[in-house]
C-alpha cells in the first residue's frame, strides 16, 4: 500500500490550503509562516522520508541527536512561534487600560492561557466508520500512556483529538532557542534564556521536560501559564509511534495502518486521490487557528516527475480546501482535568503492553 502514495508536507496559518507552503522535509532552513495572529518559523524532520520535494534528504541529522537516537524517533515538527494581539484585542485592552479595574478576576489576561492554547489532529469528515473494534479501548490506553491531557471524539462528525499544548509537546522553550545545521534546523533544549527562565521559575514550572508535562495537568498550573503575545516560544514535538515510512502507528502491543484513518477524499469503496494527517495548533476558546501542518499522501500516479502535482490531485486539494475555509472547528467546553498521578511511570510501561496486546485493532484496508 505504502508505495502506491507519495508524501507532501505543507504548512499554513490556517486549514485553507492557498494559504499553505511546501515544507522542504529534513531541511535545516526553517519555513517562515507569518499571519495577523502569529509569527512562525518551522522545521519538520520525518526519518525514512520518501516524500516531495523530489531532492528531499531520506533523514536529517536530528536523528542521530540525543534524545532522539536513543528513543527512536520518527519524526519532529519543532517551531519557534510569536503570538500576536489582534486588532480587536488592542483595543479592548486600550478601553481596559483607561478604565478603572477593581477586580483583578476581570482584568484582561496578556496572552493565551495555558487552558486555552491546543495542539492536536482533527479531520474534515467522519471516520467513526472505518475504527476496527476496541478502538476506543485502545484510545484510552494511548491517552494514559502517552498524554493524559488529551480530549477529543474520534466518532464525532469531524473527529479532533487535542492536547494542552503545555502538556503535549516534548520540549518548551521560553526564548529564541537555537538553529543548528548540525543538529538539523531549530533546536529547542527544555528551559529557556536568562529571562525566560526566571519567568517559568516565577510561575513554578519545572525544568524538566518531563516533569513540566506532568505540572501541567493540573488545571490551576496551566491557568498560571499564559502564552504571552510578544514573547518568543519554541517547541518541539517528536515521538517514535508514526512511521512515515510505511505509514503504520506502532506501539507496544500493537501496530496500527494509519491509512484507514487519515481524511481521504473520494467516495467509500473507491480509490481515493489523497489522505490527509493535520496537526493543528489552535485556540479552545475562539476556534482560532494559529499553525496548520498538514500531511498529505498522494497517489503516486498524480505526481510528475518534478515532483509538481497532476490536475486530479489539484482538485482533490481543492475540493479540500474549499470544505474547510467557511467551517472552522467550534471552540470546545473545558473538560475536566486529568489527575497527574496518572502519568504512568517506568514500572507501568510493562502493564500497558499487556494491556495492549489483547486490543483488537486489526481488520481489512478497505482504502483500495
Amino acid at each position: 500500500m505504502a508505495d502506491k502514495y507519495i508524501i507532501r508536507v505543507t504548512a499554513g496559518p490556517g486549514y485553507d490550503l492557498a494559504s499553505h507552503v511546501e515544507v522542504p522535509v529534513n531541511s535545516a532552513k526553517p519555513v517562515h509562516i507569518s499571519s495577523d495572529l502569529i509569527e512562525t518559523d518551522l522545521n519538520v524532520r520525518v526519518q525514512n522520508y520518501r516524500g516531495l520535494p523530489r531532492n528531499a534528504p531520506s533523514t536529517s541529522p536530528y536523528f542521530e541527536t540525543e534524545p532522539h537516537k536513543y528513543n527512536g524517533d520518527q519524526y519532529s515538527i519543532a517551531f519557534r512561534f510569536r503570538l500576536k494581539r489582534t486588532k480587536r484585542e488592542q483595543e479592548e485592552q486600550q478601553d481596559s487600560d483607561g478604565a478603572e479595574n477593581d477586580s483583578p478576576e476581570e482584568e484582561d489576561l496578556d496572552g493565551i492561557p495555558g487552558t486555552d492554547l491546543q495542539f492536536g489532529n482533527d479531520f474534515d469528515h467522519p471516520i467513526r466508520d472505518r475504527l476496527p473494534p476496541g478502538f476506543g479501548t485502545a484510545m484510552n490506553i494511548v491517552k494514559w500512556w502517552i498524554d493524559p491531557g488529551l480530549e477529543g471524539d474520534p466518532y464525532a462528525d469531524r473527529p479532533y483529538l487535542y492536547g494542552p499544548a503545555l502538556s503535549s509537546f516534548n520540549t518548551v522553550y521560553v526564548g529564541e532557542g537555537e538553529f543548528d545545521e548540525d543538529r538539523g534546523g531549530l533546536w529547542f533544549e527544555e528551559g529557556g534564556d536568562d529571562d525566560g527562565m526566571a519567568w517559568r521559575r516565577e510561575l513554578g514550572a519545572p525544568e524538566d521536560a518531563k516533569a513540566r508535562m506532568k505540572w501541567a495537568l493540573k488545571g490551576p498550573n496551566k491557568e498560571r501559564w499564559i502564552w504571552e503575545f510578544g514573547r518568543t516560544y519554541g517547541v518541539d514535538f517528536f515521538n517514535p509511534y508514526i512511521d512515515f515510512n510505511e505509514f503504520a502507528l506502532r506501539l507496544p502491543g500493537f501496530n496500527l495502518p494509519i491509512m484507514r484513518y487519515w481524511d481521504g477524499q473520494g467516495l467509500r469503496h473507491h480509490r481515493k486521490r489523497s489522505h490527509r494527517l493535520r496537526y493543528v495548533l489552535r485556540n479552545r476558546s475562539t476556534g482560532q487557528i494559529y499553525l496548520v501542518v498538514l500531511f498529505t499522501l498522494h497517489l503516486a500516479e498524480d505526481v510528475n516527475e518534478d515532483g509538481k502535482l497532476k490536475p486530479a490531485a489539484l482538485e482533490a486539494l481543492e475540493q479540500a480546501s474549499g470544505g474547510m475555509k467557511e467551517t472552522p472547528f467550534e471552540p470546545l467546553e473545558l473538560k475536566s482535568e486529568p489527575d497527574e498521578e496518572l502519568v504512568p511511570e517506568e514500572e507501568a510501561l510493562e502493564e500497558a503492553r499487556q494491556k495492549l496486546s489483547w486490543v483488537d485493532v486489526n481488520g481489512e484496508d478497505d482504502i483500495d
